[in-house]
């Protein structure tokens, strides 16, 4: 009776190692880390591979290393010079260190995209409109190297952060159509003085040239007779060279 109660004890107990052996075993992937906790203390990492979490006594937390997207919400921000703009970006970042992810924040993911929120507000407040967007890389820059100062306690690494897209208030856009607009007006009429000068200019050597030759005038007179008569409409106009006007002036006197 006692050899069988002993037996079906030791059946028992190679039973429950076995179902302890089984509930333990923990697999992990290369690209995780394991934080392990024993009687609630922190007591080591567990590293890719097959690892044994003893049940009840110990527990751990499983750390996804890979970069994470996160998707920050559009913001209502003011820029410095009182604009308000509609930003929403993209954060890229990573667990450098799995132990103080755990340890030193409650939930690192939820904690970086707040983080990032209020500092993109304060990031945009430093900047004018015109900065906003003409160097919104120099932006996206500044709100990376504030992010990852602050995550770096948290174990979290922030390797970029791009502005998706700023949304400007119907009022401005058309304010900033029109200044486009006559932004290209003015360069518009620029190029065609520029180019009234230089045809002006042009026009001043050609006189003086044709001054200094005897009978280039005449010819000159002659060949725009001759571009008038293949001329269609019904108006004729025929310059008289200078010389016949000086020659009917001398004869005059």
């Amino acid at each position: 009776m006692i050899e069988a109660i002993i037996g079906g004890l030791g059946i028992l107990f190679i039973v429950l190692f076995l179902i302890i052996l089984f509930a333990g075993l923990k697999i992990v992937n290369e690209y995780e880390r394991g934080v392990k906790f024993t009687l609630g203390m922190h007591s080591g990492s567990m590293f890719p591979g097959l690892r044994f979490v003893f049940p009840i006594i110990q527990t751990w937390k499983r750390v996804d290393l890979r970069t994470k997207v996160v998707d920050v919400p559009e913001q209502d921000c003011i820029t410095k010079d009182n604009v308000t703009v509609n930003v929403n970006a993209v954060i890229y970042y990573m667990v450098k260190n799995a132990d103080k992810s755990i340890l030193e924040v409650e939930d690192f993911s939820y904690a970086t995209n707040q983080l990032a929120q209020t500092t993109m507000r304060d990031v945009v407040g430093e900047a004018s409109l015109d900065q906003l967007l003409s160097k919104r890389e120099v932006v996206s820059k500044r709100i990376q190297q504030l992010l990852d100062r602050d995550t770096d306690p948290w174990g979290i690494k922030v390797e970029s952060v791009e502005l998706k897209h700023i949304e400007l208030p119907e009022k401005m856009k058309r304010v900033m159509a029109k200044q486009a607009e006559a932004e290209r007006e003015k360069r518009a009429i620029i190029i065609k003085a520029a180019g009234e000068v230089t045809a002006a200019d042009n026009m001043a050597k050609a006189a003086t040239q044709l001054a200094k030759t005897p009978g280039a005038l005449h010819l000159r007179t002659l060949h725009s007779i001759n571009d008038l008569s293949s001329d269609k409409s019904n108006t004729k106009i025929y310059a008289i060279p200078a010389e016949i006007l000086r020659l009917a002036q001398r004869l005059g006197k």
